[in-house]
């Protein structure tokens, strides 16, 4: 017997069935548009560099931080405006999950964006820092649960 595939959170979901469901051109300029949408690193994490963690992994310098409060994650990422598909990505996972549980963020698929059609779009490489940011976050969340 199979084991379910956790159900991504409601507001990722709709962004992953719209990136499934568009034609390629339509989901490389959808991507280029959640680059753009992508919210600036609020000022103290600017001024205090040290509170965001690099991914390495990713091609591109990528740093990410997360607050929970209330029982929910806001999550920054900060993004180099050079790198439009992986600032897509960020985009797509600040407005898919900003405001969701610790648990809902845990419970999404580590290859998710691989059903999304992502990989039609973009190397291998960046695929593979895609992974690696959602399982940065994903460590984030927990060191902040552990706290």
């Amino acid at each position: 017997m199979t084991e379910p595939v956790p159900a991504l959170p409601p507001k990722l979901e709709a962004i992953a069935s719209l990136f499934r469901s568009a034609p390629k051109p339509l989901r490389l300029q959808a991507l280029l548009e959640y680059s753009r949408k992508l919210p600036p690193v609020p000022g103290k994490y600017l001024e205090h560099p040290e509170f965001m963690q690099p991914v390495p992994e990713c091609a591109s310098p990528f740093f990410l931080v997360t607050e929970q409060e209330a029982g929910t994650v806001k999550m920054f990422f900060k993004v180099p405006e050079e790198a439009p598909t992986v600032r897509g990505y960020a985009g797509i996972l600040t407005e898919g999950l900003q405001g969701a549980t610790p648990e809902e963020i845990l419970s999404v698929p580590d290859q998710f964006y691989m059903e999304m059609g992502l990989s039609e779009l973009i190397t291998p490489m960046r695929l593979r820092g895609m992974g690696a940011i959602l399982h940065r976050l994903k460590n984030a969340v927990r060191e902040n649960a552990a706290h």
